[in-house]
């Protein structure tokens, strides 16, 4: 060790922190004197679209208690105590980042007058743009999206629904993913409606590949989707009672089909104490 090394260090141990800092241009000075050192080639950074960039108010769907949020039997998992708000996000304000903007004026521009009626909210959230679609505009809305050369979202990925029991007159979600291979963008449409009315038009007629997913979400959800050409479910027998994805599906005590076995319900299986 040299020293001056050795007086730096002794220095620097001795002295507050302020008189730390005060060295700290000489210390810059005496690395500049080093041998150039070839620096890794650090790439153009990416413009990427914020992860959650909500800006309206969320709406509380549901106070979940335990781990998977049972209600009228013990939770079995080991966290009864633990108590979970779920929210879904609220409408997200301009400029909402990345081609979004670009999508939503040409998606207002093409339906003209009619987009304060159809598109009831636009969220940007998690890096995913979703336009909240009234249930009567959701087949105008595609076609729109489909045939319009500025949108161009040729092909639909499938559709899924969601059940929020505690989303009050608009307990069954339906979301769609749209991907436009002319212009490389993925979009969702999401459409609601309530369990006493759960219909909503197929969108077979604009992608005819929902057939089979509208299906899916009639079997799982009970959504009836006006205009299928063939609405039967496409997993359960044909004279399953209710639809196993709903929250409000009993979790046990269900025959099982061919075994001749019955799944106990939640209240006769084992439990923590």
């Amino acid at each position: 060790m040299t020293d001056d090394q050795s007086a730096y260090e002794q220095t620097s141990e001795e002295q507050p922190d302020d008189e730390q800092h005060a060295q700290t241009p000489a210390v810059e000075d005496q690395a500049q004197d080093l041998p150039a050192v070839d620096e890794p080639v650090v790439p153009e950074a990416v413009v990427e679209i914020p992860l959650n960039d909500v800006s309206g108010r969320p709406d509380v769907v549901e106070q979940r208690l335990g781990q998977f949020g049972v209600h009228g039997s013990p939770d079995v998992s080991g966290y009864g105590g633990l108590v979970t708000t779920v929210v879904l996000p609220g409408a997200s304000e301009r400029p909402y980042g990345g081609y979004f903007d670009e999508v939503a004026d040409d998606l207002a521009n093409a339906l003209g007058g009619g987009y304060d009626a159809a598109i009831t909210k636009v969220v940007v959230d998690r890096g995913q743009l979703t336009f909240h679609v009234a249930r009567e505009h959701l087949v105008a809305v595609c076609q729109v999206l489909r045939d319009d050369p500025l949108l161009r979202f040729e092909l639909s990925l499938g559709c899924t629904g969601i059940h929020w029991p505690g989303d009050v007159d608009n307990e069954l979600h339906v979301s769609y993913q749209l991907r436009s291979l002319t212009h490389n963008r993925l979009i969702q449409l999401e459409t609601t409606c309530p369990d006493s009315d759960p219909h909503v038009p197929s969108t077979t007629a604009v992608y005819p590949t929902n057939d089979w997913h509208e299906r899916e979400t009639y079997d799982f959800f009970g959504v009836i989707f006006d205009g299928h050409p063939y609405l039967t479910r496409i997993q359960m027998p044909d004279d399953w009672p209710g639809h196993p994805q709903r929250k409000d599906y009993p979790l046990g005590g269900i025959p099982v089909e061919y075994k001749g076995a019955v799944t106990p319900p939640p209240d006769e299986r084992r439990w923590y104490s």
